[in-house]
Order: C-alpha cells, then sequence, then structure tokens
C-alpha cells in the first residue's frame, strides 16, 4: 500500500513538472526537429521522434515519420521510458511479450529504442525515440550517440523555459517566473497568508540623469551591485526576483507578522539609504502586499505592489503597504482619465452651468461664470473638483478647454439674441497657455459665434502662469491685445501674487472663496480683503469675490468698494435652460426693489 501511494506520488511529481515547463500542445519548433534528424539520421531509420508522457498520452513535441500528434499512452515503449527513466531498446515488437500486441506492432513497427528526457531535478518527461519497421539490435555507439541526443533535447528544453525567467543581467528569476511561482501557491497553499515585497531602486528620471551622466553600462553595474546587497539582505533561503529594470521582488517568510516586518524593513531601508551602500538606495522605495493566493491572482499581487511603490514615494520613510482604499481612488482617477476622450464625443455626459456674476454697487447681473458638469454613464455625476484637475494634467486639458469655450460662447450668442448682454468666463489651463495657438483659436471662436471680445473672460491662476512664465505672458499679451477680458482667479493662494498684479495684462482680479467665508470671523481677517481690493483698484484692475454665501460677508465687501461677486447667497450654479428663468426673476426684483 505504502508503495502505491509512493509510486503515485512520483508519478504526481513527474506530471507537475511536464505541465510547468509549457510544452504539451506548442507549435513545432525548428530547434527540437533538428534533433529529431539528425537521431533518425544516426540510426538509419525512417521514424524519430521528441515524445512526452502525459497522464494519458504520448504527445509527440518533435516527429518524423509519424502521422499522429499523439498515440495513447498504454501499450505506449515511450511511457515505459517515462516510468524507469533508463534507456529502453525493442530489437523485435513481434517476440517481446509487453509490446506484441501494441497499437505500435499492430501499424507495422517492430524495432524501437528510446532515451529518457531527464530533468535536472530527476523527472523523466518522455523519450528521446527512434522506430523502425524491420527488426534490428543496436551498437553501443548508437546507445550512447541516442543519450547524448536526449541530453541535448532536455538542454533546449531548459533553455526555453529559461527565456523570460532569468533576467541576464542579474541572472535571478524574472517577473514571469514570480507570477508562475504565485501561481503554484495558490495550487499547493491557497489559503496561506502572505506578504510580497517590491523594491523600487529609483524614480524612472533619476536613472535616465544618471545613465546621461555615467553611461547606461554604469547604470547595469548598479543594478548588479543592488541585485547582490538585495540577496544579502533577503538571505539565500529566500527567492528573489528582478521584476523590471529598477525593481526586485520577494516573498517574505510565511507567518511573518505585516505590522512588525514594515517596521524592521523601514529601519533597514534608513539604514541602508544612510550608508549608501549601491549609490543608488538613497531615492529607493519599497511596497509591500498582504494576501492570500486564493484571494488574489499573481497580476494583482504584482499591481498591488507597484500600487504600494507609488504611494511609498510620497511617504517620509519611502515604505508603503498596499491600501484597497487609496487604490481604489487612484483606480477611479484612471477611469475617469480614460473615459473623457469618449465623454467628449458624445452629447450625453458633459454640460455647462452657469453661476452669476453680480455688479455689487447695482445688484445687476452683468455676466456669468462656465462651470463644466460631468454625468458619467457608470459612476454618476462626478464632482468637477474630483475630474478638473486630473484633466488639467493630461493630454485632453486643451481639448477640456475647447469644448466648454465653443459651448459657452455659442449659449453667450444666444442670449445676446435675446436681449441679454452679458460677459461669459472660461477658466483656462496651463496647458492651454502652452499651446502655440491658442491664442489665435480663442479669437476665431469669437468671431466665429459673432459676438465682440470683451463678451469674453478668461480666467487663469497664478499656477498656470508660473509652469512657463514666458509662454504664458505671450498667449495673455495676445489675447488682452485682440480685446478679451482676463481675470486672475483665485488671487491670494500663489505665492507671488504681488508680483504678477504688476505683469500680467489682466482687467480683473478674483479674490479667492477662502478668504471671503472668513470676512465674519474678526477684523484682521477684513483687513486683509480690504488690502486685496486696495491694491487691486490702485492697479487699475476691477475686483470680483469668490465664494459670497451671506448678507453679511456682501455687505462688508460692499462697503470695502468690492466690484462684483458672486457665490451661493446670489445664485448656485444653474443649468442652462433654466438660466433665462432665473435672470428674468433677478432683473424684476431688481425692478421692483
Amino acid at each position: 500500500m505504502f508503495l502505491h501511494q509512493s509510486l503515485d506520488h512520483l508519478e504526481d511529481e513527474r506530471l507537475k513538472a511536464l505541465v510547468q515547463l509549457n510544452l504539451l500542445d506548442t507549435p513545432p519548433s525548428e530547434s527540437f526537429d533538428r534533433i529529431t534528424r539528425t537521431a533518425s539520421q544516426i540510426f538509419g531509420l525512417p521514424i524519430a521522434a521528441i515524445s512526452l508522457t502525459d497522464r494519458d498520452r504520448q504527445w509527440f513535441k518533435s516527429r518524423l515519420g509519424v502521422d499522429h500528434c499523439s498515440i495513447p499512452r498504454e501499450g505506449a515503449p515511450c511511457a515505459q521510458v517515462a516510468e524507469t527513466s533508463d534507456i529502453l531498446v525493442i530489437p523485435d515488437f513481434e517476440k517481446d511479450a509487453l509490446y506484441a500486441d501494441s497499437q505500435l506492432c499492430r501499424s507495422g513497427i517492430r524495432f524501437y529504442a528510446g532515451a529518457p528526457l531527464i530533468t535536472r531535478e530527476g523527472h523523466s518527461l518522455g523519450a528521446l525515440c527512434v522506430l523502425g519497421t524491420q527488426p534490428r539490435t543496436t551498437t553501443a555507439s548508437e546507445i550512447a550517440a541516442l543519450r547524448d541526443l536526449a541530453a541535448m533535447v532536455m538542454t533546449q528544453i531548459e533553455l526555453q523555459h529559461a527565456f523570460g525567467r532569468i533576467d541576464p543581467l542579474t541572472s535571478l528569476p524574472s517577473r514571469t517566473q514570480l507570477l508562475e511561482d504565485l501561481d503554484d501557491l495558490a495550487d499547493e497553499r491557497p489559503d496561506e497568508e502572505r506578504l510580497a515585497v517590491l523594491v523600487d531602486l529609483a524614480r524612472p528620471e533619476q536613472i535616465s540623469a544618471y545613465a546621461r551622466v555615467m553611461g547606461p553600462d554604469r547604470v547595469d553595474d548598479l543594478v548588479q551591485e543592488a541585485a547582490q546587497e538585495l540577496r544579502r539582505l533577503v538571505g539565500r533561503e529566500r527567492k528573489l526576483y528582478h521584476t523590471a529594470a529598477m525593481q526586485f521582488a520577494f516573498l517574505a517568510a510565511t507567518g511573518t507578522q505585516t505590522d512588525a516586518y514594515v517596521r524592521r524593513l523601514t529601519d533597514e531601508h534608513r539604514a541602508a539609504r544612510q550608508r549608501s551602500l549601491t549609490g543608488m538606495l538613497l531615492t529607493s522605495a519599497i511596497g509591500l502586499c498582504a494576501f492570500t493566493p486564493r484571494a488574489m491572482r499573481p497580476q494583482h499581487v504584482l499591481r498591488a505592489l507597484y500600487s504600494a511603490v507609488q504611494d511609498a514615494r510620497s511617504s517620509p520613510e519611502l515604505v508603503s503597504v498596499y491600501s484597497s482604499a487609496t487604490d481604489e481612488a487612484y483606480q477611479r482617477r484612471y477611469r475617469l482619465l480614460q473615459d473623457f476622450g469618449p465623454a467628449l464625443r458624445t452629447d450625453e455626459q458633459l454640460r455647462l452651468v452657469f453661476q452669476p456674476r453680480i455688479d455689487l454697487s447695482t445688484g445687476r447681473c452683468v455676466g456669468a461664470e462656465a462651470l463644466l458638469r460631468w454625468n458619467h454613464p457608470v459612476l454618476g455625476p462626478v464632482s468637477p473638483g474630483e475630474f478638473v484637475p486630473v484633466i488639467e494634467h493630461s493630454s485632453h486639458a486643451q481639448a477640456m478647454t475647447a469644448f466648454v469655450l465653443d459651448t459657452a460662447l455659442a449659449q453667450a450668442r444666444r442670449w445676446h439674441d435675446a436681449g441679454h448682454e452679458l460677459a461669459i468666463s472660461v477658466n483656462v489651463s496651463a496647458a492651454n497657455l502652452n499651446e502655440a495657438a491658442f491664442g489665435n483659436s480663442v479669437k476665431a471662436s469669437v468671431q466665429r459665434h459673432g459676438l465682440t471680445p470683451e463678451r469674453l473672460e478668461l480666467e487663469v491662476t497664478e499656477s498656470a502662469v508660473m509652469q512657463d512664465a514666458r509662454q504664458a505672458r505671450h498667449q495673455l499679451d495676445a489675447l488682452a491685445t485682440a480685446g478679451i477680458r482676463l481675470a486672475i482667479d483665485d488671487f491670494g493662494t500663489g505665492y507671488s501674487s504681488l508680483a504678477y498684479l504688476q505683469s500680467i495684462p489682466a482687467h480683473v482680479v478674483k479674490i479667492d472663496q477662502s478668504f471671503v467665508r472668513k470676512l465674519e470671523d474678526g477684523e484682521r481677517e477684513r483687513s486683509l480683503v480690504r488690502s486685496m481690493i486696495g491694491l487691486s483698484h490702485d492697479l487699475g484692475y476691477r475686483v470680483v469675490a469668490e465664494g459670497v454665501e451671506t448678507a453679511a460677508a456682501a455687505d462688508c465687501l460692499r462697503a470695502m468698494g468690492c466690484d462684483e461677486a458672486q457665490g451661493y447667497l446670489f445664485a448656485r450654479p444653474i443649468e442652462t435652460d433654466l438660466f433665462a428663468t432665473w435672470f428674468r426673476q433677478h432683473e424684476s426684483s431688481f425692478r421692483g426693489a
């Protein structure tokens, strides 16, 4: 009974080794066919094959003189070779007790010689075999040649298996091997809690700069040095993987407690950076992911590690554990980025709303700010505070502004035709100011809609101008010369407000709502806003206060001489089809007063 169980276990291990090599049912290969032809020529026989012994079949990776891709395992001499791991010679099938009634014998085969294909671990995968239709014997030199050719087959198998699984620079297992090992872990210990670690040596831009100065060969040297150091730190009992050019991964020992291990890694990483062992550890980051193999697929484990490394880049210790909440937020941002392009090409998702701007001295509505809204088909309404910063830093930034500008100007034209002479404000980003033809395209849009330039006001922030001050100033000068009004948005939140008040050719300063909402907190807050208004007026700007929500704040701003205001006190952002109704009601109440 024990012997039977032991044999079953050995067969299971053999089959597992065969499956892991990914040879079964793969296309023909000239490198294997060349060996098969050589065996046929040495023996002077018409039939030769590289035969792999599967659970219930013999599958031919290479074959000469054989029509079928596989034959049943039962009664096949190659199966005996795989089971015994030894040379098998059958001089005459008709005189052999085991094979006289086999399928091969009935098909006319009389001679067989096969040498085992044995892995380094001792598993026999099958045989390199030659067959003939006439009985014959073999010589010692023929058997020696057959053994040598079988060894060549195994060398080819190992080379193909290693290709893509061993990194040539560090000789460490690759990302492909890591994924396969995680798959094996899911089969063998699916519910075991494990901890994966990813070490990222440096940011890509740092590597590029280093290669530019020192040359790519020196970068390779640094990677090899890092691999040796990490191998020492991880220990020989742990497998270290080289998963990307500057990234290494490993699995912590079974039973490792995440919190304690993070503290240990943080201390070791801090010490390593202080020693600067490889010259690159000063900028390295470490990401960790706790998982169970059954619950998390290998690709997900690797992606989670990448996510943790990116989070580590923003942490003081440059070490971070994967957070599903943080990852979900990132995935959501990525989805918004991916889905914005299609949204621009439909009529159902994107729309504009308009928030009125009120002249504080008269109470009349003199303009409106165009604000973009997005109703995502799956996520539902998405706040502009969430998606606009994402889109502004992407390739969609210019298209987003173009959509808002064209839609807003079309609406301004409709209001003009209805007798409402309102100025329209549109926000522009740094990406727009970097467009060489931005000024010309804006002027063309205004002309296309039949509006005078002063009906359009473009709002820019100080931070947007600062990204490329020379290019931004060039665009702003061209726009101002064309008669288009310019406003400095979120004034007071930048780091060079006074300098830019003197140089930007703007007409309006919009005081950020963070200052306006504190007007009722105390005299110090009121004094700050009063100074902003006075300074702006002295420099010739018209002043707009954002975020006005109370009558007391409006009265305070009016007393300070602020020109305009917008905020929830007057109106929330209004849908396009409702704006005309609101405007008529507001004008009616104004006249009635």
